[in-house]
């Protein structure tokens, strides 16, 4: 979508008139969290005086997700955190499903995307992540190019539990990498890092509120089928 956010970062495109930032804003205070706090990047001015706490990477342009997450670490190091992506929208119901769990590493994902992908794709398997679940509810598999539906028994949302543990453990993870390949470490890749190691299990937990993610200018019209006012 570059050439619609030229002038703005992603999350403040709009969405049935709210940006997809406030979005997220409204679902976690709904939840019931006030602390809040943004990583910022390209055109951080642009997302200040929202009364949130900022964290800024600095080095936007040449890193990719858990380098910009890094930069929250004097929280992520603290207390357990609920992160999310910025692009995306849901129901307050997927964070609250976060906040009642107590692992150390969680997340949500959507068992019915199948639905959603039909509409996005000609062929859903073509932008799909594998995504296995043990029938204990912990993540076996995320992130790997599927070769047919039975691999994928649904998908990452983008929206994670992290407690000190947790970061700490993807700490170690990122940090048994070379310099160049930590600074392009997305988050699905490294939880299935995560997963190899076996130190620290990822708990699943299935949501089925609205959820949709962003990648296109026409996801904003398969979304408006989701989410009818």
């Amino acid at each position: 979508m570059k050439e619609h956010t030229e002038l703005a970062p992603k999350c403040l495109l709009e969405f049935q008139g709210k940006a997809l930032l406030d979005w997220q804003l409204k679902a976690l205070r709904d939840a019931g969290i006030s602390e809040i706090a943004i990583v910022t990047g390209y055109r951080s001015e642009m997302l200040r005086n929202r009364g949130l706490v900022e964290f800024n990477n600095a080095r936007w342009d040449r890193t990719n997700m858990l380098s910009s997450l890094l930069s929250a670490s004097e929280w992520l190091t603290s207390e357990p955190c609920i992160v999310t992506y910025s692009d995306i929208v849901y129901w307050s119901t997927a964070i609250e499903t976060l906040m009642d769990c107590e692992s150390d590493l969680a997340i949500t994902y959507d068992p019915n995307w199948l639905n959603i992908w039909r509409s996005r794709f000609s062929d859903p398997i073509i932008d799909a992540e594998t995504f296995r679940v043990s029938p204990q509810k912990t993540l076996v598999e995320i992130g790997c190019k599927p070769k047919s539906v039975e691999e994928i028994q649904g998908q990452f949302m983008g929206v994670l539990r992290i407690t000190p543990i947790g970061w700490a453990e993807i700490i170690r993870v990122r940090g048994s990498l070379p310099a160049t390949a930590q600074d392009q470490l997305q988050i699905t890749s490294t939880l299935q890092m995560v997963i190899e190691r076996e130190n620290i299990d990822i708990e699943a937990l299935p949501y089925v509120g609205g959820w949709m993610e962003f990648d296109s200018i026409e996801d904003f019209a398969v979304a408006e089928k989701l989410f009818e006012k």
